[in-house]
């Protein structure tokens, strides 16, 4: 599965893990951090939360066009740096006076400046090793590589912002609000590794960092000069995808909204036996490694080789029976722990996605980055079919009014989370389809000149998708359950067959 793929993409994608690590760690924390040490309302920390988001999406056009200009190797390190300073600010408490928001408000503007000179450069860096001849082939498959390190970080996120909250509390004696200055502080240990990892091995893709002295040194990949023509038809093709990674992203971080009320509102809040298993992020692990081991096993050309992979899945199955002999009783199951399925579906699943797609590349039969994109959208819609579904005859969202006179959510059904998890593997699925090849696309079809500038549209289009994920609340409560699940499903099937209506267009840039 890495076989063949050039050095520079591992050392990309363990430095994009680090930071991103950092990032999930902050954000699984950070809307409560707002409402606990600051007082705000529930739409106010909202309003604060769904901004940076969008921000953090926005700010990579800028840094792209800064990119296209001084080089991306630049823009990347700078953004560490600018990040850092943002966690930095993050990770001092300073109390909830007006002074600590205002020096909160302004590391988050220093976060997100810092992800959009870094995030989107990092991955116009990892598509242009491709353009060596060697490596055309295997872009989509280095891409698949490079998002499944994104959520190996976003898998152990959730649990350790949890965990070092908790020893800060317990073990350290800090307050409750104190202590979550130590969950933004691995931000900043993570920035430290992911500098460390890009510097150490540099070597291995400093020929895509760009800017003046880059250039010098690569005559051995000269720019593509395009004409005023196909330069046209190419940023036509990628608004086109553009337009409706928009509506995905809408739908798919639903997640973190209404999916995230559902699981609160109307799911079982406890498991049992096998299902209770399924909530601790160790066990998803152990699966990773079995899944993993099994492509080596059958990969591998040594006999060393296939016994260390045997090695390795007769250890984790027997770490899961371990597991499976410890559960006893019911196992608590609270709604924000369902967000660790998607990264782990990603991780587990980024090798057979690989597999099926190489399998059909060998005959002739792989198809284009713009068809994935559009199957990506339909799975997407049988997503919520399956929630529409499993929500016929479910009551309304209902409230009640908490002791400090604010209305409080009530759980009214005991919906099984296998519903939820059954749901997340299928959103995954089409997020396989549609974000790693969507970005391939980009940096395949991007022209030469204005590749940091099209990288950082993607993210624009992926802010505004961010900020559309707003309908999802509005719905909530206003509509029948099942209703709300069938506009997305609506607005996934639409955008599929938008996306096919354009195809000949866009598989002629391809």
């Amino acid at each position: 599965m890495f076989e063949g793929q050039p050095k520079g993409l591992f050392a990309l994608a363990l430095a994009n893990t680090g930071e991103r690590f950092g990032y999930y760690t902050m954000l699984a924390v950070f809307a409560l951090f707002l409402r606990a040490n600051y007082g705000l309302s529930p739409a106010m920390a909202g309003t604060i939360y769904s901004a940076f988001l969008m921000f953090v999406y926005f700010f990579p056009l800028i840094g792209g066009m800064m990119a296209d200009k001084f080089g991306f190797g630049k823009m990347v390190t700078t953004g560490i740096i600018i990040m850092f300073v943002g966690y930095l600010l993050l990770s001092v408490p300073l109390g909830g006076d007006s002074v600590a928001l205002i020096v909160m408000l302004a590391a988050l503007l220093l976060i997100g400046f810092g992800t959009g000179l870094f995030k989107g450069n990092l991955q116009v860096m990892v598509g242009d090793l491709y353009n060596d001849p060697q490596y055309k082939d295997k872009r989509d498959a280095g891409f698949s590589i490079f998002y499944m390190a994104i959520n190996i970080g976003a898998l152990f996120a959730p649990t350790a912002a949890i965990k070092i909250k908790e020893y800060a509390e317990q073990s350290l004696g800090y307050s409750s609000n104190d202590a979550y200055h130590f969950s933004f502080a691995v931000a900043c240990a993570s920035l430290i590794l992911s500098i460390a990892i890009y510097y150490v091995f540099r070597s291995t893709f400093r020929h895509t960092e760009g800017g003046k002295k880059a250039a010098v040194k690569s005559e051995e990949a000269p720019v593509e000069e395009l004409s005023k023509e196909e330069t046209k038809q190419r940023i036509v093709a990628l608004c086109l995808v553009f337009a409706v990674v928009i509506f995905f992203w809408m739908a798919f971080h639903q997640n973190g909204l209404s999916l995230t009320y559902f699981a609160d509102e109307f799911t079982a809040q406890s498991a049992e036996g096998l299902q209770a298993m399924c909530f601790n992020v160790w066990n998803l692990v152990a699966v990773i490694f079995i899944v993993y081991a099994l492509f080596s096993l059958f990969q591998s050309k040594t006999s060393k080789g296939k016994t260390i992979s045997g090695v390795v899945i007769v250890a984790a199955l027997a770490f899961l029976c371990l597991q499976y002999d410890n559960v006893t009783g019911a196992v608590e199951v609270s709604a924000p722990i369902f967000q660790q399925f998607n990264p782990f579906y990603v991780v587990a699943l980024t090798p057979v996605s690989m597999a099926i797609f190489g399998a059909l590349a060998a005959k002739g039969k792989e198809p284009s980055a713009p068809r994935k994109i559009a199957y990506g959208m339909i799975v997407a819609a049988v997503a919520y079919a399956l929630m529409a579904f499993g929500s016929f005859g479910l009551p309304m969202p209902q409230t009640e009014m908490g002791a400090d006179g604010n209305p409080v959510a009530v759980h009214v059904a005991d919906v099984t989370p296998n519903l939820l998890i059954m749901v997340y593997l299928v959103l995954t699925f089409g997020e396989l389809l549609l974000s790693p090849m969507g970005i391939s696309f980009v940096s395949k079809v991007a022209p030469p000149k204005y590749k940091g500038m099209m990288m950082g549209g993607w993210f624009v289009a992926t802010a505004i998708g961010n900020q559309l994920v707003v309908v999802g609340g509005l719905l909530w409560g206003a509509v029948p359950l099942w209703v709300c699940w069938c506009v997305f499903l609506g607005v996934c099937l639409v955008a599929a067959v938008f996306m096919f209506a354009m195809m000949k267009r866009l598989e002629k840039v391809c």
